[in-house]
């Protein structure tokens, strides 16, 4: 979801790498609404077994949280979680791509490229990315989702989008775990078979695997190479800039980040684990509500780690029968968020107008991300092009 930016903490000058209170656990659910709806997307279009999927996402919240002692969250890299909710990519190509784009960050951190390309991409550019993205998710929620129950299921949609909207912005009740919990008693209520669930109750391992060359290559083609130009922008970029406006002198590198960036991805795609990122936005949100350290990452991680490893079986029947409707729900919000941060551009006709163009070319163009971040940089570039200085900057904290 989108969140307001906040200023830098105001409590003791040093706060400890890990904390655990009630803060801690608020902060936990502030991304749970993004997360949990790409993940269940994911799992159901690619008929991918939950227990690898849940464990090794939950793995990677405790890693990341006890690594950067503060609230540094995984998230699903967002383009390939849409390509495959939408194509129907299978779980073989999703875990190769996670393996290619685990393999060519680390290449870019090692030999320092991901600095000058960080330099290279205009904000414009990124803008215009996270647009094309807002318009997929958008359409993938009103299309695909909210349809897919019929009349009943488009009472529930409502009924979500109210809750959600009160809510939003609400620090002591946030609306995702809510609409979550909608769908969970709906689902439980009329569909699910309870005695069905009390079966699945058992201790649950990922199992390994390795990605063939093929499913490499061929991840690499349809969904590592769209996922870059936005992790350039969100998952990096971004991701260093919040954590320096929230946690100045503690920060890390956009090297730092690239790297741990790669690790995640090099080791989930042998257990069944999606890809996964950092996010400005994940971070942002752990903070809004409350966050402070490493603490509310390592809550988040340890709930999805308990789900996979004893409760998959029956998380595996609960998604099945999940009302999409809610699902669709809070990707609308989350295309909102990511739409609105166009508005910055508006100031400049010019910019503005790269932004809607590039955000269309990523959308609706095959391989659309990368068209866009090459033809956008192409054109922020063009001597009768002048774009703003903050055009050409860094992206800012709220990008996600």
């Amino acid at each position: 979801m989108g969140h307001a930016a906040q200023t830098a903490p105001s409590g003791p000058a040093r706060l400890p790498r890990i904390r655990f209170d009630r803060n801690e656990l608020s902060g936990a659910f502030g991304d749970i609404g993004t997360d949990f709806p790409l993940l269940v997307g994911m799992i159901l279009a690619g008929h991918l077994d939950p227990t690898g999927v849940l464990v090794l996402f939950g793995a990677m919240q405790v890693l990341t949280g006890l690594f950067y002692g503060m609230p540094m969250p995984a998230q699903p890299l967002k383009a390939m979680a849409v390509l495959v909710i939408t194509q129907k990519v299978s779980g073989t190509v999703l875990f190769g791509g996670g393996l290619a784009i685990g393999i060519v960050m680390l290449f870019l951190a090692v030999t320092g490229l991901i600095d000058a390309l960080a330099r290279l991409v205009p904000k414009t550019v990124i803008r215009g990315i996270q647009f094309g993205l807002g318009l997929q998710l958008a359409t993938l929620s009103l299309k695909d989702y909210l349809p897919a129950e019929g009349v009943a299921g488009w009472g529930l949609g409502v009924a979500a989008f109210v809750l959600i909207l009160l809510l939003l912005g609400n620090r002591r009740v946030p609306p995702a775990p809510l609409a979550i919990l909608l769908g969970i008693v709906w689902a439980l209520v009329l569909r699910v078979n309870l005695s069905m669930l009390a079966q699945g109750v058992g201790l649950h391992l990922p199992t390994f695997h390795t990605p063939s060359v093929h499913d490499v290559w061929t991840g690499f083609l349809l969904l590592a190479l769209p996922q870059i130009p936005l992790s350039l922008g969100n998952s990096i970029l971004a991701t260093r800039q919040i954590a320096e406006d929230l946690f100045p002198g503690r920060q890390p590198s956009v090297r730092k980040i690239s790297f741990t960036y790669s690790a995640m991805n090099l080791i989930n795609p042998f257990l069944g684990g999606v890809p996964t990122c950092h996010g400005s936005g994940g971070m942002l949100g752990h903070y809004t509500f409350g966050g402070r350290t490493g603490g509310s990452v390592l809550i988040y991680g340890s709930l999805y780690l308990v789900l996979g490893l004893f409760f998959a079986g029956g998380f595996g029947h609960v998604i099945q029968l999940f009302p999409k409707p809610v699902l669709g729900m809070i990707l609308f919000f989350e295309a909102l968020a990511l739409l609105q941060l166009a508005r910055d551009r508006a100031g400049s006709g010019r910019d503005f107008s790269l932004t809607i163009v590039v955000g269309l070319a990523a959308a609706l163009l095959p391989y659309g991300y990368v068209i866009a971040l090459v033809l956008g940089t192409a054109l922020a570039y063009l001597p009768g092009l002048r774009l703003t200085d903050s055009a050409l900057s860094g992206a800012k904290p709220q990008d996600r």
